[in-house]
């Protein structure tokens, strides 16, 4: 899936646009996993002459604050690095199953944080090397991010090396100044006394009868998945 995605954004640079809203809500998967990028209603075309294509927007128009480089929140200058820094945010969403980037941050928090180099944790059970590939795309300075040719052929190396991708990073190895802001953003689990409770902390409520069809009636047992 994360091959195909980064292969449709390739495309996409290749052809000197700039789609300004990656996100997992904006890809499109068939019954086969196949990925289509789509929503193109903010896209827009860079100059072929230019030596840095750039696309600055007018004030005014709203951001996806959670998915935007910070130059294009600061300076409203989109580039294919930004539509980069968003796709590392995509491949965070599809390895942590769709969680919502930044949990229940405020986007002004969120803002904040990526300014002092907050970067989001892996999720559970994520490669190393994917990780570090998010990281990449999340690096500040915008040039030193890799192109999407370079992301395609980087995700062909780990799929042809699958060992690759049996090492996993634990979130609680963090860094030290993402970890006072992943306290505040992650619920303490010992408080939680039903299924319902955790669900709604964790705004995941709407699957409250998934896990009861599944067995998992009591707070107790999801405890116990979790940790297992």
């Amino acid at each position: 899936m994360l091959r195909g995605i980064a292969a449709g954004m390739k495309y996409l640079s290749d052809m000197n646009y700039v789609h300004r809203d990656l996100a997992a809500r904006n890809i499109l998967v068939n019954s086969n996993l196949v990925c289509k990028v789509s929503d193109f209603g903010l896209s827009r075309f860079l100059e072929d002459d230019a030596t840095d294509p750039t696309y600055t927007s007018s004030l005014g128009g709203k951001i996806p604050i959670r998915w935007t480089a910070p130059e294009a929140i600061a300076y409203r200058k989109f580039t294919s690095a930004s539509d980069v820094w968003s796709y590392g945010i995509v491949m965070w969403e599809v390895m942590s199953y769709g969680e919502r980037p930044y949990w229940d941050m405020s986007n002004q928090d969120v803002i904040n944080a990526v300014e002092q180099d907050y970067r989001l944790p892996p999720p559970m059970d994520c490669p190393t090397a994917l990780h570090q590939l998010m990281l990449d795309c999340w690096v500040k300075e915008r040039n030193l991010r890799p192109k999407f040719s370079q992301i395609v052929a980087t995700l062909d190396k780990l799929i042809r090396n699958a060992a690759s991708l049996k090492v996993v990073t634990s979130s609680t190895h963090s860094s030290g100044a993402s970890q006072p802001l992943l306290d505040r953003c992650v619920p303490d689990y010992t408080t939680f006394t039903t299924v319902g409770d955790w669900l709604d902390a964790i705004k995941m409520s709407r699957y409250g009868d998934n896990f009861l069809n599944a067995g998992f009636a009591s707070f107790d047992l999801v405890a116990q998945m979790t940790a297992e």
